[in-house]
């Protein structure tokens, strides 16, 4: 280890991936493990999109893709935005990547230097505050609980911001909480930043098609600050093609051209089948799209439903994603033969090991004392992890 670099060393792993190997390691023992800790949908790939992959390999599109994606990738993607945000943004203002994480990673680097302050309202998806780490950025975190709906208000923005600060990174509909800003909201918060022409926001919207509450809004839809958005989405929640690994970005052209320059050192253009793929479900009407946003729905109520049967959980209403962030402060203390839960690290231990039930310490988000549990399973499964997560949560004294 002494031979690692200082800046692998000082980057956290990814709690979510270590719930979900932990999840995997007792499976592949022969527990019975529902793993309610990854954040995919659990639907396939559409058949259309599967199909237009299968002809790209035939076609043999199999050689090196252009670093920032295909041209026809490229309109595909301008058009959604103007179609579907009413945002103009021509192909040479987007960029396309190895999945939205990767488009996130590239706006961070780009924007990022050395002591410069990036404003992270938490619960924050967990590789946010890493990824600032990598670039020598410092966090300011901004806290939000259940009494707020997990929502910054402007006030607290207004406070984080000083003249180091760089970037805001906002995310809506939020991952883990579910939250979704209205576009009343995102006013507030523009007014704020109008205020400080320096910050610049990067805007991940992945689970944007993943709305329970109505029209999705962009914070880049308001123009006298789009100069200063990174809009990041991509296609793995909306078409359950999380493994294509393609991400997009759109952002002002000396961005874009920043992130073309990084990406073609770090990893050159995504996968050329996978753009292929993503073409054809970009291309496609949102069908298949709307009946998985209808199913998580009512897997949302389903689960709410469930949970707020469980004396101690406080939680939000989710307006988007397929995420509850209970609030289980009320379980710390408590004790199961003798081992007493200290923390939410400690809670989704005891849930893993006597309920079989695998969920994220809400520690990894920024917010100690939760946890977070994804819904992006059937009915079915979900009724009976919440049967499991009952009967063992009524041994705790």
């Amino acid at each position: 280890m002494e031979n690692i670099s200082g800046r692998i060393r000082k980057l956290s792993d990814s709690q979510t991936m270590a719930m979900n190997q932990k999840s995997k390691d007792l499976q592949s023992q022969g527990v019975d493990i529902i793993n309610l800790s990854v954040g995919e949908p659990d639907f396939h790939t559409p058949p259309h999109v599967k199909e237009a992959a299968k002809r790209a390999i035939d076609d043999n599109v199999s050689f090196y893709s252009p670093v920032g994606g295909f041209p026809q990738l490229k309109n595909a993607i301008s058009k959604k935005f103007l179609h579907e945000n009413e945002l103009e943004y021509p192909p040479e203002n987007i960029i396309v990547s190895n999945g939205a994480k990767h488009s996130i990673a590239n706006a961070i680097m780009v924007l990022v230097d050395d002591g410069d302050e990036v404003i992270v309202p938490a619960p924050y998806w967990v590789s946010y505050v890493e990824l600032v780490k990598l670039a020598g950025g410092t966090n300011i975190i901004i806290e939000s609980d259940v009494r707020t709906d997990f929502k910054i208000t402007p006030a607290q923005l207004e406070e984080a911001i000083t003249p180091k600060t760089k970037v805001l990174l906002l995310c809506s509909p939020n991952n883990p909480t579910g939250t979704v800003y209205t576009k009343e909201e995102l006013q507030e918060i523009v007014m704020i930043l109008m205020r400080y022409p320096g910050v610049f926001i990067i805007s991940d919207e992945i689970y944007e098609h993943i709305n329970f509450i109505g029209k999705h809004e962009s914070i880049a839809s308001f123009g006298e600050i789009k100069e200063r958005v990174v809009v990041v989405n991509g296609v793995s929640k909306a078409y359950a093609m999380t493994g294509w690994r393609v991400g997009y970005l759109a952002a002002p052209g000396w961005i874009v051209k920043a992130c073309s320059k990084l990406q073609g050192q770090f990893t050159s253009g995504a996968s050329s089948i996978s753009q292929m793929a993503a073409l054809a479900a970009l291309g496609g009407d949102n069908t298949y799209t709307d009946k998985m946003r209808e199913a998580f729905l009512r897997r949302r109520d389903l689960v709410l439903e469930r949970a707020a049967s469980i004396d101690g959980f406080v939680m939000s209403r989710p307006g988007g994603a397929f995420y509850i962030f209970p609030d289980i402060s009320a379980f710390c203390g408590k004790k199961f033969d003798g081992n007493v839960i200290k923390d939410d690290n400690d809670f989704c231990l005891f849930l893993l090991e006597h309920a079989h039930v695998a969920a994220v310490p809400g520690e990894a988000f920024g917010a100690p004392d939760h946890i977070r549990i994804s819904y992006a399973a059937s009915d079915s499964i979900l009724n009976e992890a919440f049967d499991r997560i009952e009967k063992a949560l009524e041994r705790l004294v």
